[in-house]
């Protein structure tokens, strides 16, 4: 299954991002949690799914910089939420970002509140890697407990090329050490600036096409979700072409 990011069609809304995926022919879509009011409604996000026949994989927390305000300030607030929007809409993968290293308190417990939150709600939250932040040629750790997922016990995690090309990582020496861990993934690509690019798939430099084969042929089961930044795209049928090129080049890599 290949689904879509409803980020990847920002600034267009939540309707549009779904309405986008089945005309192009995903399988299903990821909901970005943010600051347009109908990706925060649950009834909303159901309706949309139905109307387009399009089941909803996983609620991304709003657990952003920009989206810090959604849902109130408190984090694990957030992220219960989230779960509860997961449970209405039938998805079964929360993605959350690690703790920024200002949010101290939440991030002391953050690993074993993950692990809690799973056994109470039956959902996958799947934490995210991120990066240190880079400026003037240095870098700041800016989450804890670390960026990378792989360095904490989280059972389920995911794997993000554009922010694995800021960090330089090996996305798939990291999916080796995720082993089973890892069960979501957001297809992008990244040539390794410190801006966080998402790119289509196949126009950075982090081999996605080498990821998605190796992912085929280890067994991954998880979701793959494109997530890429279509705003350059140009014009309506620029982003369709853009969606498109995304769906084809991850169904050729993705072969089990």
């Amino acid at each position: 299954m290949i689904s879509l990011s409803t980020s990847s069609t920002y600034p267009e809304s939540t309707a549009h991002g779904f309405a986008y995926a089945a005309e192009v022919g995903y399988d299903g879509v990821e909901v970005m949690v943010g600051l347009d009011a109908l990706s925060q409604q649950s009834h909303a996000i159901k309706q949309l799914s139905e109307h387009h026949g399009l089941p909803v994989v996983a609620i991304h927390a709003p657990t952003l910089l920009f989206t810090q305000q959604v849902w109130g300030f408190e984090p694990w607030g957030k992220l219960e939420r989230s779960a509860e929007m997961a449970v209405e809409v039938g998805a079964r993968v929360v993605v959350v970002h690690p703790p920024f290293r200002w949010q101290r308190e939440y991030a002391v417990g953050f690993v074993e509140g993950i692990a809690t939150l799973e056994r109470s709600t039956g959902l996958r939250f799947a934490v995210e890697n991120m990066y240190p932040w880079r400026a003037a040629k240095r870098a700041t750790q800016m989450y804890l407990p670390h960026w990378d997922p792989s360095t904490e016990e989280y059972a389920n995690t995911t794997i993000d090329l554009s922010h694995a090309a800021i960090a330089g990582d090996d996305v798939i020496e990291m999916a080796k050490r995720l082993g089973p861990r890892l069960r979501h993934v957001h297809l992008t690509d990244g040539t390794g600036s410190a801006k966080d690019e998402h790119l289509i798939p196949g126009r950075g430099h982090m081999g996605a096409d080498r990821f998605l084969r190796h992912l085929a042929a280890s067994g991954f089961e998880g979701e793959i979700v494109l997530e890429i930044n279509t705003r350059k795209s140009g014009s309506r049928a620029g982003r369709i072409a853009d969606l498109r090129e995304s769906l084809e080049f991850a169904r050729e890599h993705f072969r089990i």
